[in-house]
């Protein structure tokens, strides 16, 4: 089973899409150049080319012989593992690194090779990748989600693109008939796929800059109660063929609208022309703002490398000054934005049209989970996410059992630092 990199936007798609693998070794392949070995590890990409492009990639550097190794299975339970061990690679992908593997000096600071470019890498994705002032990954992609709607339903039935969460749920309800639901947040109604982008819509975070939470407000209740009467109110498609990250549903006129990723837009574009638009997360509340979910996996170096030195310098040569190559791993191999904001600007796929709409998007309204969002934290919110949507549960007293949880988790972690 491969995945690609829609996976890594931290809602828990990407463990059940992990786990759900076998384990075994992976392929290894050596590269050109001279002096020291570096083993490099990817997870296995379900994007077609993107291991003939990364081992390309490796071969044209020659100032260290760069063996890639392409890694199906549960790749962050391997990754975890390896890095304990002197097996382990030099230089690896993470979806992270994890906050264990920071506050257990596992992974090196890569700080020093962001010299001049910071300001350059999307911030919404670098502050996941930063712990104590300090830089541990180097964010290689950007993957976002976003509504797309078609744009002659919403024509026949007199309704706007919606901007806030209340439109949102309006418009889907009078978009709903026989035939066509107002809207596809995934089969489970958008537990799974939605994480925190509510919370964020309606102005607040999952945690605080100074690590407290940051949901422990009346305005989280009344956004999650608005993804309830989406459910109530029959509007949402259930059960469909394919889930959320396909975008079947939405080219086959099952739905007006449907949450998706910016990996299937070339696949919308060809099947429906400019019949669609794309949207952030709708705001809701005074103090709301769009929001766009993103995520980016990281190339890190591990601090069991014998040869940290070259591991650091064949990143930054791959990820920071190859330009060339971080557009053309973004956009050749799947739909991505690259991670530069210049190279996002520039690149001709994403100037114009829906493309040219989500990177702006993305640049304006971009959240990604924090580095302090544990699994616990988001495996207790998710819980409560679901029992909301589903069963009707109240957002309120679910919401609170959720702040007591992740605050003791904030506690732990803060204590590890």
């Amino acid at each position: 089973m491969t995945i690609s990199r829609r996976g890594l936007l931290g809602t828990g798609a990407a463990l059940g899409l992990l786990t759900a693998c076998g384990s075994n070794t992976g392929r290894e392949e050596g590269g050109s150049g001279s002096g020291p070995k570096l083993s490099q590890w990817y997870h296995q990409y379900g994007e077609q080319g993107t291991e003939q492009a990364v081992k390309k990639y490796a071969a044209a550097y020659k100032k260290a012989n760069v063996s890639v190794q392409w890694r199906p299975g549960n790749y962050d339970e391997q990754t975890a593992a390896a890095l304990l061990t002197d097996s382990g690679p030099d230089v690896f992908e993470a979806n992270g690194p994890s906050l264990d593997q920071i506050q257990g000096k596992q992974v090196v600071d890569l700080t020093d090779l962001f010299e001049g470019v910071k300001d350059d890498f999307n911030p919404a994705v670098l502050a996941p990748k930063t712990y104590d002032g300090r830089i541990w990954g180097i964010p290689q992609v950007v993957d976002m989600q976003l509504l797309y709607y078609r744009k002659s339903l919403l024509a026949d039935a007199g309704v706007a693109p919606p901007k806030t969460l209340d439109a949102l749920v309006d418009a889907a309800k009078k978009l709903t008939s026989k035939k066509v639901k107002g809207l596809f947040l995934g089969n489970d109604g958008g537990a799974g796929v939605l994480g925190g982008t509510p919370l964020f819509a309606a102005g607040l975070e999952l945690v605080t800059d100074d690590g407290k939470v940051g949901f422990d407000d009346p305005a989280a209740a009344r956004a999650l109660g608005k993804i309830r009467q989406l459910y109530a109110d029959k509007s949402l498609l259930l059960g469909a063929p394919a889930d959320w990250s396909d975008p079947s549903a939405f080219v086959q006129g099952l739905t007006a609208m449907q949450w998706c990723g910016l990996w299937a837009l070339p696949t919308v574009e060809k099947e429906l022309g400019d019949d669609f638009g794309v949207l952030p997360f709708p705001k809701d509340g005074s103090a709301g703002e769009p929001a766009v979910p993103v995520g980016a996996y990281a190339a890190a170096v591990s601090a069991r490398s014998k040869h940290q030195k070259a591991g650091k310098d064949f990143l930054k040569w791959l990820w920071i000054d190859s330009t060339d190559r971080q557009e053309d791993f973004a956009l050749e191999y799947g739909f991505h934005i690259p991670a530069r904001i210049s190279l996002a600007k520039k690149a001709e796929k994403l100037r114009t049209g829906p493309a040219a709409d989500a990177v702006r998007y993305t640049t304006d309204h971009g959240h990604a989970e924090p580095l302090l969002w544990t699994p616990a934290s988001r495996s207790s919110y998710q819980d409560a996410l679901s029992r909301i949507i589903r069963e009707g549960a109240n957002p309120e007293s679910e919401l609170k059992k959720v702040v007591r949880k992740v605050s003791a988790e904030l506690g732990r972690v803060k204590k590890k630092s």
